[in-house]
């Protein structure tokens, strides 16, 4: 709590700063509050917030929540003094500024100087905005995405019309290259998703294949890189992940989602444009709203109308002080999420108590725990989850194709195609120093879940 109160301390130096440059206006008296009212909500917030699972600490490696940097919690903060909306430059001028400035230096990681992107409310309406455009310059033709792409592509796909197919994974759970290269030869397909980094297991698809086959066909290639973007500033990734992110500029489309591993606050996710002309796709009136200045509003190039200016101001803050850079402090955070990964991997690997899917290529671990079927390691999966939490230790459950667990035992008994397994997201810099720990509760649920009786709740530190 010492670290946060420089954080507060800090941000009142911040807010008197702002005071300051509206020091000219005539004064006012602003609505007025019973301030002993208002601790006492704030504490009842509080207290309804404790009714949450420690997304911020080590110890919660369950789903893709990772915790804002408190540059980006104060920056956010910071703006909401003012409360800027985005849309248009009357009512987010700095904002505007300091996304265009924000979103240019992302494109740039990507290796684009010249493109056309903004901010938007996360990665569902980011890939809204690219399967929208590519619908426009597709018309008439099917979108494809892997089985293991995000549910949130068909469901596009449907609410803007367009037809859509999902395409057989290989035992890695990347798109399976002869059933895409099959599809495409029918010539009816004007959109290739390509997953980088899938939400359950973090696999990249490969991508040289894939715009090889564009080189062929003509297709566009998207990439959903929401969770695995910012991969591409790592060092330590395999060869095929390494191979994937070096081509990410040849695409035509790509999204990205800062509040995930770009440590910014929900929502805030990124769509971008290879080509700047399909600025033009988004062209409309409004007697209102764009005739304060000639310059860009970001409302002209994007679907949403409404968006919070704070989400600008934040993430402008933090890549000012994290600069997205290979072997910056940014990246370096992001390789030790990625040795987190193959440290537990090690582990479970070694162990005779688990399975393991296969190398992770980014931060996610996926794993099981022995048993004579797949049914019986599917139960023993949920009792382990349970287990952990009792301990202190929070993992998640997914259902993937056995197939995934490429070195299960053929005398395990096949009886279900599908198998309810242990799914670590190991996306957290300090998750590194945690890994012992970790194991140590993990081994112990494994136990405890054999015999329930003999568990013993346990909490502590690396």
């Amino acid at each position: 709590m010492q670290l946060e109160q420089k954080s507060l301390n800090a941000f009142l130096e911040a807010v008197k700063k702002l005071d300051d440059g509206f020091a000219a206006l005539p004064e006012f008296s602003p609505s007025t509050y019973d301030e002993t009212r208002l601790l006492d909500v704030l504490k009842a917030t509080a207290e309804r917030l404790h009714d949450n699972y420690p997304y911020f600490h080590p110890l919660y490696a369950g789903q893709m929540l990772k915790p804002p940097h408190p540059v980006a919690r104060l920056a956010y903060a910071l703006a909401m003094w003012i409360n800027p909306n985005n849309h248009a430059l009357d009512g987010g001028r700095a904002t505007s500024a300091m996304e265009k400035e924000a979103v240019g230096e992302i494109a740039s990681m990507f290796g684009w100087k010249t493109f056309l992107g903004h901010l938007c409310g996360g990665g569902t309406m980011a890939n809204l905005e690219a399967l929208w455009v590519a619908g426009q310059l597709r018309p008439g033709k099917k979108i494809l995405a892997s089985a293991q792409a995000h549910y949130t592509h068909q469901r596009i796909s449907s609410v803007l019309q367009l037809e859509f197919e999902s395409i057989l994974v290989d035992s890695r759970a990347r798109i399976d290259m002869d059933a895409l290269r099959k599809r495409v030869e029918l010539g009816d397909v004007g959109t290739v998703v390509a997953t980088l980094g899938t939400t359950a297991t973090g696999s990249v698809d490969p991508l040289n294949e894939i715009l090889a086959l564009r080189e062929k066909h003509g297709f566009r290639v998207h990439a959903d890189a929401a969770y695995g973007g910012y991969f591409a500033l790592v060092d330590n990734l395999s060869e095929q992940a390494k191979s994937a992110f070096v081509r990410i500029a040849e695409l035509d489309s790509i999204v990205i989602d800062p509040h995930k591993h770009g440590l910014q606050p929900y929502g805030c996710g990124c769509v971008l444009f290879r080509d700047p002309n399909v600025g033009s796709l988004y062209k409309h009136d409004s007697p209102y709203t764009y005739f304060s200045s000639a310059e860009l509003h970001l409302g002209e190039i994007s679907l949403e109308c409404s968006r919070p200016g704070a989400s600008a101001a934040a993430l402008w803050a933090t890549q000012k002080l994290l600069p997205l850079v290979k072997r910056g402090e940014f990246a370096k955070g992001l390789e030790r999420s990625r040795s987190a990964a193959l440290g537990l991997y090690k582990k479970i690997e070694e162990d005779s108590r688990f399975v393991p899917a296969f190398v992770p290529e980014l931060d996610i671990v996926v794993f099981a725990p022995r048993a004579n079927s797949v049914s019986e390691m599917s139960a023993k999966s949920r009792a382990i989850f349970a287990a952990a939490a009792e301990r202190g230790l929070h993992l998640a459950v997914a259902e993937l194709p056995v197939s995934f667990f490429i070195s299960l035992e053929h005398n395990v008994r096949r009886d279900r195609e599908t198998l309810t397994c242990l799914r670590c997201v190991l996306m957290k810099p300090e998750h590194l120093d945690w890994i012992d720990r970790i194991w140590q509760i993990l081994a112990g649920a494994a136990d405890a879940s054999q015999s329930p009786k003999s568990a013993s709740r346990s909490l502590g530190h690396p």
